[in-house]
């Protein structure tokens, strides 16, 4: 099982096939199928790296869900100068599953 680095959402995953791995929001229904396309190394019995990209590789999976992430608070405060604000939020999210690594 082939397993392979790939640059979505401008940060880097090491995936193999079947991992399920939460991505920055793309766009797609669940069930749909996306493919990733800058694929930086392909890893297995004879490694392949990239140039930055390795030519012709690529990674496919499957949209599971579109989700948010729990709120976190934003607090900022300055003492002695009665400010403060509080701001919540809540990132967007696509969880995908791997089905195939494709060099």
């Amino acid at each position: 099982m082939a397993n392979a680095v790939i640059r979505t959402g401008g940060k880097q995953y090491r995936v193999t096939e079947g991992d399920l791995l939460r991505v920055e929001k793309l766009a797609g229904e669940p069930g749909s199928k996306v493919t990733f396309d800058e694929v930086l190394m392909i890893g297995g019995d004879e490694p392949k790296f990239g140039q930055p990209l390795v030519s012709g590789a690529k990674v496919e999976a499957e949209i599971v869900a579109q989700d948010r992430a729990d709120k976190i608070i934003v607090f900022k405060f300055k003492r002695r100068k009665k400010h403060r604000k509080k701001q919540g939020h809540r990132q967007s999210f696509t969880q995908v599953k791997i089905t195939g690594v494709k060099a």
